[in-house]
């Protein structure tokens, strides 16, 4: 029932994406504003007394976690014989960020007990954080997010709601310090939503900080980042080659012919945290098949795509399906619409909702050869 209900709801907002596009020459988007952009007063409510990062309650994923979504593998993955010269690798802990998963109008952020949204954040830590469980423990944390309407609108309501949510996030990534392994490696990922967030983690928690040298690599998948206005400020660098340690990894998915329209018109009006302008400059590519800076490959280099059923709760492996090349603007095109995936593309061609999935395997494999030119270095 919760699997129909899911669905149902995925549908509905792609439904309504659609209607967008189509109404956005004509009503300048209003409809999909009218049906997701709360209309109520945002409000600043602390956490509830209770239940603290220290607790494991507030955590999807977290090592001591029964039925841990993060350790969730797909129908066909057989892990990868180690080489026989292989040296053993330290543990990483990884800080995954979920995207978003909350789509009610009624008020700016989701609470922390909200049933439909965590079950959706299950499967989001299911299908994108289980990447990252072959290098080490996935620590994914609760947050009041910003619901969906938050991104359709410039009220300041919708700036206050993302600034709250973040407030979780970095009480969460703090926590997360106190409690994993003093000495791990660290990495850090996240999705949409959870990647603006991350941008904003890296910015003041990892820029110019000592604990940049832990940091493996972050995954800032599914957001924009202006590779002239952003980049210096998050503290890293782009990932260039395949082993690189300390750099970043991001792309944003589309099938040809690709028309990013609504994303670049967005990006275009905007200005980094510093100010600067980021229309005109080209967002950051990292190709996660090669795993190198506008990088490009045929599909033959896909280790395994994640097919999702229907309702998202599944998935089988399919080798060797997707390519993938990085454009001149940096959005990341991966040919003609991929056989069998649900119908859950957005507008212009948009395969969003699919960042991990379509490179799920080579996105394990990535991770650990970071890690091995980590402990390398």
């Amino acid at each position: 029932m919760l699997a129909r209900r899911f669905l149902w709801i995925v549908a509905g907002i792609v439904v309504l994406v659609l209607i967008a596009a189509l109404g956005y020459r004509l009503f300048e988007r209003q409809l999909l504003k009218t049906a997701m952009v709360p209309t109520v007063e945002f409000k600043d409510v602390p956490m509830p007394p209770g239940p603290t990062y220290a607790d494991a309650s507030m955590w999807i994923s977290r090592p001591d976690i029964p039925n841990n979504p993060a350790l969730w593998l797909p129908k066909g993955y057989a892990p990868p014989a180690p080489a026989e010269d292989a040296k053993p690798l330290p543990k990483a802990a990884v800080f995954f960020i979920h995207p978003t998963s909350f789509l009610d109008r009624s008020q700016w952020n989701a609470p922390i007990d909200h049933e439909d949204s965590q079950q959706r954040a299950r499967l989001f830590v299911r299908h994108q954080g289980s990447a990252f469980s072959g290098v080490g423990d996935v620590w994914a944390p609760k947050y009041r997010q910003a619901t969906f309407g938050a991104f359709l609108t410039t009220k300041q309501d919708a700036e206050k709601a993302l600034g709250f949510a973040y407030r979780d996030v970095l009480t969460a990534f703090d926590a997360f310090l106190k409690q994993a392994p003093k000495d791990a490696p660290i990495i850090l990922a996240g999705h949409s939503q959870g990647s603006l967030h991350l941008t904003r983690l890296l910015r003041e928690r990892v820029a110019g900080k000592p604990l940049a040298k832990r940091v493996v690599a972050a995954y800032v998948v599914g957001w924009p980042i202006s590779t002239t206005a952003d980049l210096e400020l998050l503290g890293l660098p782009a990932c260039e080659s395949a082993e690189q340690p300390g750099c970043i990894l991001s792309w944003q998915s589309f099938a040809e012919p690709a028309d990013p329209q609504m994303i670049t018109e967005v990006y275009d009006a905007s200005v980094a945290p510093n100010g600067t302008k980021r229309a005109g400059s080209p967002m950051l590519c990292v190709n996660p098949l090669t795993g190198t800076r506008d990088g490009e490959a045929e599909a033959a280099a896909n280790l395994g795509t994640i097919i999702p059923n229907a309702e998202l709760t599944e998935g089988e492996l399919r080798v060797g399906g997707v390519p993938a090349r990085c454009d001149v603007s940096g959005f990341l095109l991966i040919g003609e619409e991929v056989a069998g995936f649900p119908p859950y593309v957005l507008p212009g061609n948009n395969y969003h909702v699919f960042d991990y999935a379509l490179f799920w395997a080579n996105i394990r494999a990535d991770a650990e050869a970071r890690l091995r030119g980590f402990a390398g270095r």
